[in-house]
């Protein structure tokens, strides 16, 4: 599976693409081990329901279908930081927009969270890989679960990157290819801002969050690990160095990042409605059985597995 077909992280992935553009794009090559994507989102919906048609009296007619008034989109994040510009609403709070125009850093975010679209808006973010944001910050733990003003933790100057982004957006042409071109532009525009605040930072990090990364990419894709110990050996440290790198680098524990890749696993396994056998899915991501892994995807998730998958399958008929 590519970076591009990955959706783990999306609850209901299915159900976004109806009400939304969501697309991603590569981040340059000179970010390895600290940005992993950028991605952009974009909605529109009515501002209030169709009218029903007027027919002359005595004649009978179909109601129209209605469309969409908002969507609320529900999201059990990766271990990373997201620095954002747009007109996103603020998480779990359903308040319609339109929404002021701005850049954040939306630090790690350790529960499900929910964003209430509605209206026209749009959203662009950078998302570093696990332990990436290290990398220009220290204590990245400080920042999880909250959304800060850009130029706080970075920086950079509040009111002109999000400015220039929107007026690229404004100069964009009506077809698909002046559109992905649009976005790749704005893309590169946040990434530059990224790259000027990173030669403000201090260099000694860098290699130690792209080390973060790749132990925390070996707690993603590898299955077999399932404690910090055999993570520690991998990497060639004891588990408390691990531990406080990736405190100081990821903001979470290595535990909390093996435990939610491997939940993310779980809910990818069902986003297309097949059958699953959660039994043998528990075995293979290293739950002690299977009543481990619903007690733990229903904390996270706020559904049992079984009752995910059937909402999945849902969304699809």
């Amino acid at each position: 599976m590519s970076a591009f077909d990955d959706t783990r992280g999306i609850l209901s992935p299915a159900e976004m693409r109806r009400h939304v553009d969501f697309r991603r794009f590569a981040a340059p090559a000179e970010f390895d081990g600290l940005l992993d994507f950028c991605w952009s989102v974009e909605w529109s919906f009515a501002s209030e329901p169709a009218e029903q048609p007027r027919l002359p009296d005595g004649e009978a007619t179909s109601p129209p279908e209605r469309a969409p008034l908002f969507h609320r989109q529900r999201v059990v994040s990766r271990p990373a930081v997201n620095i954002s510009v747009g007109v996103a609403p603020p998480p779990d709070v359903d308040v319609p927009g339109p929404h002021p125009l701005r850049a954040v850093v939306n630090g790690v975010t350790t529960k499900v969270q929910s964003r209430f679209l509605s209206g026209t808006g749009w959203n662009l973010a950078a998302k570093t890989t696990t332990g990436g944001f290290g990398a220009w910050v220290d204590r990245v733990g400080d920042l999880n679960d909250r959304v800060v003003p850009i130029h706080e933790v970075l920086g950079i100057e509040v009111e002109s990157l999000p400015h220039r982004i929107a007026e690229i957006r404004a100069e964009v042409g009506s077809g698909a290819q002046s559109r992905s071109v649009m976005l790749s532009t704005c893309c590169s525009v946040l990434v530059d801002a990224l790259g000027r605040a990173l030669e403000r930072a201090d260099p000694r990090r860098v290699p130690i969050a792209r080390e973060v990364s790749r132990i925390a990419d070996i707690a993603e894709h590898d299955r077999s690990v399932r404690r910090v110990d055999e993570l520690a050996t991998i990497a060639g440290v004891t588990p408390r160095t691990l531990q406080r790198q990736f405190a100081s680098f990821a903001g979470v524990s290595p535990t909390w990042v093996i435990r939610r890749y491997r939940l993310l696993d779980a809910a990818e396994l069902a986003r297309d409605g097949a059958e699953v056998d959660w039994s043998a899915v528990a075995a293979e991501l290293g739950y002690a059985d299977q009543s481990h892994l619903i007690r733990e995807f229903t904390a996270a998730i706020g559904r049992s597995p079984a009752a995910y998958l059937r909402d999945q399958r849902a969304m699809r008929r």
